[in-house]
């Protein structure tokens, strides 16, 4: 009978812990930031794509 390698016991180790690790739960998802982003800057093009954010007041009168 010819002795086996001592490399077969490490491969199967390594196949069963890629099986396991595939198997795993996925990660849980990262919290939602309760902060918003900041504003984009108006510029020509936000307001050509998004219209004037600030309406024009129509003047005071006494």
């Amino acid at each position: 009978m010819k002795p086996r390698s001592p490399l077969y016991p490490l491969a199967a180790a390594c196949l069963f812990a890629l099986a396991a690790a595939a198997c795993s739960r996925a990660p849980a998802e990262p919290i939602a930031d309760p902060v918003p982003p900041p504003r984009r800057p108006y510029d020509a093009k936000t307001q050509l794509e998004y219209g004037d954010p600030r309406p024009v007041a129509p003047p005071q009168r006494y």
